[in-house]
């Protein structure tokens, strides 16, 4: 355990005369535009112009509105703490030695690549793609894009060329800022390429590796885009609730949803930073993650608005390299996935990883293993506890998890964010008691909060048709599964929509993957539902990933195993229609399982 005096959030508490962590979450929930004031007064959030009053909502919690009239560029919020603080720590697969860039050296390159845009005939409100890993140019072209009033475009550097250019279309890209290649796992990714075939417009490209690729003719090298040193462009103030951000979000239809953030998205961020992760100037914050993904514009405004330097890893998170570079970089609060926990413990740990500098972990992207977590909390040779972390795009961060002040179970949540409330309703929809678990709907409104999407209809997806809340308040869906725990703590058991219902029983995927992994030959497994062409049942399909590498399986008489084991730990009528042996599960560069490319290629597959 911390010591609560010296943490942010116990200095909080104190401050406001409230030694009961509860009663301090009920007054944040209660006192709304309270609490966000004092965040946004801790977090030293800069205006341009001030508003009238932090929040309003005259027009109910659906349309509420925080800061209204306010002028900012949120960009200017992460340079507070001085220019020759440590901004990003890095390193490249394959290479040697931790790179270092000062909050200066960031801020300037971030000048110059606005200069570029203006340079190149780019104007505020236009879309910049970034396809590209995880490293300084990435994280100075996305605060570049915003300084300039321009809008970034995140783009998943897994994703396929078609799947890119549905995300370019969709954000209105007008240029796309990528690398030639880069290093994974020791295998050349080829990332230009698949700008090439996604057909974007027009490609910045950073050759990482000193490579001089042969670029169309209207893509530009990295260096000959941005403005000459010292005349980059100035920051451009905006309204506070102008786009600087588009998301995406796969949902359940196939078709991408395009969240945007706003210059106040980030304050969630950093608050969940600041209060829920302990995050203070000086300290190193690492997260393997991507700028397609949430948890990368989130690392970018965690780290750098708290006063904080962030380490960036380019390559495979999963091997000993990386481990390594966690300790050099002397990292303070490291970001995990659970299948990447599960990757290093399979593996023996590098006795030369110093990670004597870890105070905390976070965990979040998927349901955690308590065995998996307390290996974690017991690596530094002392006990360090994981936070647990769960919220989503359009939030701006975590709705449920942990903090530094209560005590860290594995696997398990304490608390409802800050500023934030939620509940847990049965299919009936009455609050769910302790021991039973229930689909989570949220409490609006709170800074971080999507207020529309760009290609859907908000309120139909978040807010039409979902129940009353206690006393009649308005709820807002949310999607998450949780089971309720004694004592006001919970645990995740995945995505509502990743229930099924086999033979007329509702399951998660994951009540079924927790005991099929018990088979010794599985090493990791993935359940997922299709349903055929023509109507009918669910059919339930297994993947299956075997625990040795290059083990020969026999899929039939595993899966005979396989329905022996549902059978008996869950239910007779719980049986697997189809397994497929693969050598991986398909995963987001954060390491989280894409549930939908599985579903995807069992329907495709011929009935048996």
């Amino acid at each position: 355990m911390h010591n609560a005096a010296e943490t942010n959030l116990g200095r909080a508490m104190a401050e406001s005369g409230m030694s009961d962590y509860r009663r301090f979450h009920s007054w944040s929930v209660k006192e709304r535009a309270a609490f966000w004031e004092m965040a946004i007064g801790k977090l030293g959030i800069v205006f341009a112009r001030n508003g009238e009053k932090i929040l309003d909502d005259t027009g109910g919690a659906e349309n509420a509105r925080w800061l209204p009239g306010c002028e900012m560029n949120i960009t200017e919020s992460c340079f507070r703490a001085g220019p020759d603080r440590a901004a990003i720590l890095f390193h490249r697969e394959g290479k040697s030695g931790v790179g270092r860039v000062t909050a200066g050296e960031l801020e300037e390159l971030a000048a110059r690549f606005a200069g570029g845009l203006a340079r190149h005939g780019l104007r505020p409100g236009d879309g910049v793609a970034l396809y590209m890993p995880m490293n300084v140019e990435c994280v100075a072209a996305y605060l570049g894009v915003i300084r300039a009033g321009c809008r970034v475009v995140s783009i998943p550097d897994s994703f396929s060329p078609d799947e890119a250019a549905r995300r370019l279309e969709i954000g209105n890209a007008l240029c796309v800022v990528t690398v030639a290649s880069y290093l994974r796992g020791g295998r050349r990714i080829p990332l230009y390429e698949k700008v090439v075939a996604a057909g974007a417009r027009k490609a910045v490209v950073v050759g990482t590796n000193g490579e001089k690729p042969t670029l169309r003719e209207e893509d530009v090298p990295w260096e000959e885009f941005l403005a000459p040193p010292g005349s980059g462009a100035a920051v451009r103030p905006a309204d506070a609730e102008e786009v600087t951000n588009i998301l995406f979000s796969s949902g359940t239809t196939g078709t991408p949803k395009a969240i945007p953030w706003t210059h106040l998205t980030p304050i969630k961020c950093a608050m969940d930073g600041f209060f829920h992760h302990d995050i203070h100037a000086g300290d190193v914050v690492a997260w393997p993650t991507n700028i397609g993904w949430m948890m990368g514009p989130w690392l970018i405004y965690a780290s750098l608005i708290n006063g904080a330097a962030m380490a960036l890893y380019e390559g495979a998170p999963t091997g000993e390299e990386f481990l390594r570079f966690v300790g050099d970089a002397g990292v303070t609060m490291l970001g995990v996935v659970p299948s990447l926990v599960r990757a290093w413990r399979a593996a023996p740990f590098p006795k030369d990883a110093d990670w004597s500098a870890l105070r905390l972990f976070s965990s979040t992207g998927e349901p955690s293993g308590k065995d998996d977590y307390r290996w974690l909390m017991d690596l530094p040779g002392r006990k360090t506890p994981v936070i647990e972390y769960c919220g989503g795009t359009e939030i701006g961060g975590g709705y449920i998890t942990g903090t530094v002040v209560q005590e860290s179970v594995p696997t398990e949540f304490t608390t409802a964010a800050l500023g934030l409330d939620f509940v847990v309703l049965d299919g009936d929809g009455k609050p769910v008691l302790p021991g039973d678990s229930g689909e989570v709907f949220l409490i609006p409104p709170s800074i971080g909060l999507s207020t529309k999407l760009l290609n859907a209809d908000h309120h139909e997806i978040y807010y039409a048709g979902c129940p009353p809340g206690p006393g009649g308040v308005m709820l807002r869906r949310h999607g998450d599964r949780i089971l309720c725990l004694e004592g006001g703590r919970y645990r995740a058991e995945g995505r509502a929509d990743d229930t099924m219902n086999l033979g007329g029983i509702k399951v998660s995927s994951l009540e079924l993957e927790r005991v099929l992994v018990e088979d010794p030959s599985i090493g990791e497994c993935a359940a997922v539902s299709v349903r055929p062409g023509g109507g009918g049942p669910e059919k339930l399909v297994l993947f299956v990933v075997p625990a040795a590498d290059g083990a020969k399986i026999d899929a039939g008489a595993l899966r005979v195993r396989a329905n022996r084991l549902l059978a008996e730990r869950l239910n007779p009528l719980f049986h697997a229609a189809e397994l497929i042996v693969v050598n991986e599960l398909p995963r987001t560069a954060s390491q989280k399982l894409m549930r939908r490319s599985l579903r995807d290629r069992a329907g495709n597959r011929p009935a048996r």
